[in-house]
């Protein structure tokens, strides 16, 4: 956290609205770091490799890639100001409960304060994110609206050196993952579907207010302040997401599928192209089993565990739907949402089978 921040936040925690944005981008951006401009020959490569790996979806898939915007190759720092809203669909829910307190003993503190809250643990969240995603599909979560393309292109070009992988091939594996990701949330009914189970496990929340009037207090105390902005592992968790847990199944197996479709697609339509890709899909396992400080951030505000290493079990799932009833039965995953897998279904591959396609 910068200095200047610090010498900004009594302006910026005046901020009016349910979640304090700017606040957030101020969080966001300070934690993604200085501007670092990607070189416009690197740039070039990803938009190009990006046009590629839209042309090999569209051929291997009944996805529609011809919509999507152009690729866009960017810093860590541009990609938090950029994506600092793209989650309000899980703040704004969140800030529905906080302002249902405000009658309550903790009423006073939550009209200036809870804002401010909600803004800082989102700007932390998408901040310590951007110093390690590769793009919106390593995120674990789709925006609320829709975009185009995104490469965090020193986290791709780190993740290739980290683990001794061609640079081209790892962008072209990023490139095929994050046209995929677009794809399948640009059809008419993915992002709507997601949104509306997000919608349903934010109405399962519960508040815990010790938790909530200790960040509170915190707000007032520089030092627990600075430790809040510094240590993701200080924003305890103010709401308990138990009474939501079938709908974070729902949300798992959904994001888990949504992967491992892409890890299939990838193999049937670029295999020759990435002969790296199972070092690939290795390296991608071992990061989400650490989960990063943003995942963290994300599963103490909210209660929401993504189990990351659950993408495991989805591209299984789409490798065995191949196996017993060829590619077109795996396209049919996105005909609608009853075509879906449970988290049941995702180690059940026959019991889906007998539901949705028999």
């Amino acid at each position: 956290m910068t200095d200047n921040i610090f010498d900004r936040l009594a302006e910026l925690f005046q901020s009016s609205g349910p979640v304090n944005w700017r606040l957030a981008r101020e969080i966001a951006e300070s934690a993604a770091g200085v501007s670092d401009p990607v070189d416009p020959w690197l740039a070039d490569e990803y938009v190009e490799l990006a046009a590629t790996a839209a042309l090999r979806i569209d051929a291997a898939s009944p996805l529609d890639t011809t919509a999507l915007p152009p690729a866009q190759p960017i810093d860590r720092r541009t990609w938090a100001g950029d994506n600092v809203n793209a989650f309000a669909y899980l703040a704004e829910p969140v800030a529905e409960k906080l302002a249902g307190l405000a009658g309550g003993p903790m009423g006073s503190a939550l009209q200036p304060l809870g804002p401010a809250l909600l803004g800082l643990q989102m700007g932390a969240m998408v901040g310590f994110m951007s110093n390690r995603i590769l793009g919106l599909f390593d995120v674990g979560l789709p925006t609320g609206t829709a975009s185009g393309p995104s490469f965090v292109v020193a986290n791709v070009e780190q993740f290739a050196s980290d683990h001794g992988l061609d640079a081209r091939q790892a962008r072209l594996w990023a490139a095929l993952h994050e046209v995929t990701h677009h794809s399948v949330f640009a059809l008419p009914w993915t992002r709507e579907h997601f949104l509306m189970l997000a919608h349903q496990f934010a109405e399962g929340l519960e508040v815990d207010q010790e938790a909530l009037q200790r960040r509170i207090d915190a707000l007032a105390n520089p030092e627990e302040l600075q430790h809040m902005m510094d240590d993701p592992s200080g924003l305890t968790g103010i709401f308990a997401g138990e009474g939501a847990g079938e709908v974070m199944g729902r949300m798992q197996a959904f994001m888990a599928v949504v992967e491992g479709y892409a890890d299939h697609l990838v193999d049937r339509a670029a295999s020759a192209l990435v002969p790296q890709a199972p070092q690939m899909r290795e390296a991608i396992g071992e990061r989400r089993s650490d989960p990063t400080e943003g995942e963290q951030v994300l599963a103490q505000m909210l209660g929401l565990d993504l189990e990351a290493d659950r993408y495991r079990l989805g591209a299984e799932f789409c490798t065995q739907i191949d196996r017993r009833w060829g590619s077109e039965a795996v396209d049919r995953l996105w005909d609608g949402p009853e075509m879906l897998p449970t988290r049941h279904d995702l180690e059940d591959v026959v019991g889906w089978a007998a539901r949705t396609l028999l």
